[in-house]
């Protein structure tokens, strides 16, 4: 039985930035996708040259990297499946994940050496279908987001020992069975089920009556209208012990279009959530408080346990809005510190001389500093960062005289 083992934390990234970010701050595995046949088609994604780099920065740092490739195929994306996955097997990441049957087979034929992790979207939801997939060679399977805790325990008991589970334990929810929906084909064409869904979960509803067409009854709670579809963002942080105790072995973060900075607060968080868990449950218990206010400083819509201790009722839903909560501001990653202090960061949001920002160290730590001077490349003197990717050279003076920056570290001011 694999319970109470330690469980791998699993990060996603949506460029070669990101994935060096999630790296840093605790990532045992990062999965990302590459420019075709992923679910995320609208997030920067890797080349075959950017994974085969992301690769090499992850291995030598001792994480991880698996390779997305969950579409629901149709006949016309074999060919190109094929030859895709010719490419993965040069690159050889860690594994390929997977929900379609026949890009399965495509995979087992063609990438012998590379180990398959089956999708949540394959739907799995039960301990005979986890040992369907284990019978052909995966590795892994994802379970879908509507099992409860009790459910995954059961399913623990009566697979394999050397099939493992990964669950999702943090990011947004979809409001249709396991992400196979059709909202977004059928409104736009786009679909979600090969990686570009358009949202419409997020959007406002009425009803309308089939036979007095243009007739439009708000279902309201307010006047800005209703979102009926619109769940609250996944967060397990508060249980860490009951997902170790379900024999859950990889810990699965939602987020390829997410930012550096939503991406190393989450990860750093559940790394010392994690890592406190083992080292001692009171010390776990303790720092729930400080998992907590670092969970919420970075973009969420408030947040559920989802169907892990039973069916969501109505509060798992936001009616009012679809908007994220935000509580900081990503100002850049430090690229360099210069022999005289300064550092150099591609500026991402505004920020002002005076400004009171804080540094995010990956291993826990946050230094509070006042930006003293910002520079140009050319030296000259600005008041304020205002233009989007700009490259500065920023003085800080940090409270207590700190100057522990390092190339990596992370800007955010609040929002």
């Amino acid at each position: 039985m694999m319970l109470n083992r330690k469980p791998e934390l699993l990060v996603p990234a949506g460029s070669l930035e990101v994935l060096k970010t999630a790296v840093r701050y605790g990532a045992d595995a990062v999965y990302i996708g590459g420019e075709a046949y992923s679910l995320r088609a609208k997030a920067k994604n890797f080349t075959s040259e950017e994974m085969a780099e992301g690769i090499a920065y992850a291995h030598e740092n001792g994480v991880k990297v698996y390779v997305t490739a969950n579409i629901i195929a149709h006949d016309s994306d074999l060919e190109g499946v094929r030859e895709y996955f010719s490419d993965l097997a040069k690159i050889k990441p860690d594994a390929v994940l997977i929900a379609d049957p026949g890009v399965f087979a495509v995979e087992r034929e063609i990438c012998t050496e590379i180990p398959v992790h089956i999708s949540t979207q394959a739907n799995n939801t039960n301990s005979a279908t986890f040992r369907f997939w284990h019978s052909l060679g995966a590795e892994r399977a994802v379970c879908a987001r509507e099992l409860t805790l009790d459910e995954i325990a059961a399913i623990r008991e009566q697979i394999p020992d050397d099939m493992e589970i990964e669950c999702f334990v943090h990011g947004a929810m979809c409001i249709s069975y396991s992400g196979r929906c059709l909202l977004s084909a059928y409104m736009t064409g786009r679909s979600a089920n090969k990686g570009e869904c358009t949202h419409p979960c997020r959007w406002k509803y009425a009803v309308v009556e089939e036979q007095r067409p243009g007739e439009y009854f708000p279902v309201e709670e307010n006047e800005r209208g209703t979102f009926i579809f619109n769940s609250k963002d996944l967060c397990m942080i508060g249980h860490i012990p009951e997902l170790v105790g379900a024999g859950i072995g990889s810990f699965k973060i939602e987020g390829r279009m997410k930012t550096a900075l939503y991406v190393a607060t989450v990860a750093r968080t559940y790394r010392m959530a994690i890592d406190d868990y083992f080292e001692s449950p009171e010390k776990y218990n303790e720092n729930l408080p400080l998992y907590m206010r670092e969970i919420g400083k970075c973009t969420y819509r408030q947040f559920t346990t989802g169907f892990y201790f039973g069916d969501p009722k109505s509060e798992a839903q936001i009616y009012e809005n679809s908007t994220y909560v935000v509580e900081s501001r990503f100002l850049g990653i430090i690229e360099e510190v210069t022999e005289d202090g300064k550092i150099r960061l591609t500026q991402k949001n505004k920020f002002c001389v005076g400004d009171v920002i804080e540094v995010m160290k990956p291993d826990g730590g946050n230094i509070e500093a006042a930006v003293r001077a910002i520079e140009s490349t050319d030296g000259i003197s600005q008041e304020s960062a205002p233009h989007a990717c700009q490259v500065v050279y920023v003085t800080l003076d940090a409270k207590g005289g700190e100057k522990d920056y390092s190339v990596g570290d992370i800007l955010r001011a609040d929002a």
